[in-house]
């Protein structure tokens, strides 16, 4: 386990409640796509890697398939087996699989390789659960973040909040380009394709700052919560300020959200 891979660790214990309420919403945008490019339909064996509150799963599940699901903490897995009662939720850890080889028709992952520390590593254990002529399918934030991904970031930098030593960026950040991510997949599979994906995310943003930034959910919510009170102040100004020119009638806002999705064959 890489000092990234402990770090993540840490940075998910005990968050996969905040995760559902609030970031599993955004991500929840890329399910279908992510599906599609894996080919997943009836009786398919499926894999959801990195399953969070079991979205993936439970998407995989209403096409029929037969899913199996894992995730490094044990709490997220905990919430997937509850979303998605049929099926076989384990905890697992990248880049180690509790699977045969060739167990898989298909393995999905939705924005879960841009958070182990060895990517390609992984990339290889996946491909050892897929069977021959199997799909891989896997989405990342395109980097650097923009939009919604961003936003937090963007108001601690406008405050001028510095990065901590302590907190390490993610390897994965030179890979968030479509030619990067396709060269990264196509080291271990083939015919390699990368989609870019943008939607637009409305949101209420007293709602998302709390449970996005103010519930310590990924390394920007991490970072701002060590700062003081006053300091946390001016970044939820400059957050505020950075959102009005998306507002929409209803009160809430609607910002773009810009990711990639790379899919290939075992």
């Amino acid at each position: 386990m890489t000092e990234f891979d402990a770090y993540e660790r840490e940075l998910w214990a005990g968050r996969a409640d905040a995760y559902e309420q609030g970031f599993a919403r955004l991500t929840a945008h890329a399910v279908e796509p992510l599906l599609d490019a894996a080919g997943v339909r009836a009786g398919h064996r499926v894999l959801d890697l990195g399953t969070g509150p079991g979205i993936v799963a439970t998407g995989a599940l209403r096409r029929g398939a037969v899913v199996a699901a894992v995730d490094a903490d044990p709490q997220m897995a905990r919430t997937a087996a509850r979303n998605a009662p049929e099926a076989d939720v384990r905890v697992a850890v990248l880049p180690a699989l509790p699977h045969e080889d060739a167990a898989f028709d298909a393995v999905a992952g939705n924005f879960v390789i841009n958070h182990v520390g060895e990517p390609e590593t992984a990339l290889r254990e996946l491909r050892r659960v897929l069977r021959q002529d199997g799909r891989l399918a896997l989405t990342c934030w395109r980097m650097p973040g923009s939009g919604v991904l961003a936003l937090v970031r963007d108001a601690m930098d406008q405050v001028g909040v510095p990065w901590p030593d302590d907190v390490p960026l993610s390897p994965f950040l030179e890979y968030g380009r479509p030619d990067a991510f396709g060269d990264l997949v196509g080291r271990v599979f083939r015919d390699v394709a990368v989609e870019e994906l943008t939607w637009d995310f409305e949101f209420e943003p007293e709602e998302w700052w709390r449970s996005g930034a103010m519930a310590r959910v990924g390394s920007n919510g991490v970072v701002l919560a060590r700062q003081d009170a006053a300091t946390i102040a001016r970044v939820k100004e400059a957050y505020d300020v950075i959102l009005k020119p998306h507002a929409v009638p209803s009160g809430r806002v609607r910002v773009p959200a810009h990711a990639l999705l790379a899919h290939g064959t075992r």
